[in-house]
């Protein structure tokens, strides 16, 4: 489903250095990150497996373990049915096994209960998430913008997110998070479209041809 940023961007637009911003790299895109893990456990799920891994082992561990869920997405109960043995073959350490089950008992027993979700603010959902193991604040943040869609999640803690607004508003140092929130007061409930642009700065791509 394609998302509408429409709002995000006609707020963003009023800051002259976010208006350049969308003008150089077009509309966002942020359904592409996480468009084979549609729901918050598969979201939860891939985000452990990826921890402290470059992007091509992660990506191929994540695979491996997919497919030991055969015909079925991955789903908590399935996973707590999953031999060790089969999870550490697929490429899992110890200690994300044990995150992962933990992830899994947590959603069959109601500690992570997404139906609420609509009715919580995000901080509330951050704390939500983060009572599974190995799911800190940036896991969190990263499932509110990419999984469900919130619309004000700033990563302060974010390395690019922090290079990104070196860049864009020319700071001889790395913002702090105070510092951060400050720039985006103009844009306060939209931030992660701006996120989203402050990391097509940090990553140095290339802006997007003009049209013909």
């Amino acid at each position: 489903m394609k998302r509408d940023y429409t709002q995000s961007l006609k707020i963003l637009k009023r800051d002259p250095k976010m208006a350049k911003l969308i003008k150089t790299y077009g509309p966002p895109d942020l359904s592409r990150y996480h468009a084979n893990t549609p729901g918050v456990f598969q979201a939860l799920l891939r985000s452990i497996v990826f921890q402290q891994l470059s992007g091509h082992a992660a990506r191929a561990i994540h695979a491996r373990i997919v497919v030991l869920f055969g015909t079925e997405k991955p789903n908590p109960e399935k996973l707590l049915k999953i031999n060790a043995k089969k999870l550490r073959a697929a490429g899992l350490s110890t200690q994300k096994i044990e995150y992962v089950r933990d992830l899994a008992r947590k959603c069959i027993d109601g500690t992570i209960d997404t139906k609420h979700f609509s009715k919580m603010t995000s901080e509330e959902i951050i704390e939500h998430l983060t009572a599974v193991k190995g799911v800190g604040v940036w896991t969190a943040q990263m499932v509110l913008i990419f999984t469900l869609n919130r619309p004000d999640i700033l990563p302060t803690g974010d390395l690019g997110i922090k290079k990104g607004f070196q860049s864009v508003f020319g700071l001889k140092k790395l913002p702090t998070p105070k510092q951060m929130e400050k720039l985006a007061a103009a844009w306060r409930g939209h931030e992660s479209i701006a996120s989203w642009y402050l990391w097509r700065v940090a990553d140095g791509e290339k802006p997007i041809a003009p049209k013909a």
